[in-house]
């Protein structure tokens, strides 16, 4: 299963969320080469979409050369899909920390309070994710 997570709140639209996080997980190698994506209506239902959401991010990422798909199979990462470079993640990843620094300082959190927290929320992840994967 996909993991994939969609914020109201974040800002930006649902399916430029849904390009982000599956360029990522292609960039760090969670999907590889031929792997094939879920459908349109299991994505919609998992996530509680719209399918037009699903259709419009598969179709950019599918003009993008990130995906592609076989008449009657199904929809696949491609073999020639290179998303990001490392610069380029540590960069995104940077601006996604600046306002949760900002915000964890306006709380009088220091840093090691933020590194404590920032473990424990990565620990109950992986936590989550590998309880996840063993019910499926």
């Amino acid at each position: 299963m996909l993991h994939l997570t969609i914020s109201q709140g974040d800002g930006l639209p649902m399916y430029a969320q849904l390009i982000q996080q599956i360029k990522a997980l292609i960039a760090s190698g969670r999907l590889s080469a031929d792997e094939e994506l879920p459908s349109v209506r299991q994505l919609a239902n998992q996530l509680v979409l719209n399918p037009n959401t699903i259709v419009r991010a598969y179709r950019e990422l599918e003009s993008d050369g990130l995906i592609y798909k076989k008449r009657g199979a199904g929809t696949f990462v491609s073999s020639n899909a290179t998303p990001y470079t490392d610069e380029v993640c540590r960069r995104m990843l940077g601006e996604r920390m600046d306002p949760l620094i900002v915000e964890a300082l306006n709380l009088g959190y220091t840093l090691k309070q933020i590194t404590e927290l920032l473990s424990e929320r990565w620990t109950a992840f992986q936590s989550n994710t590998a309880t996840e994967e063993q019910g499926n």
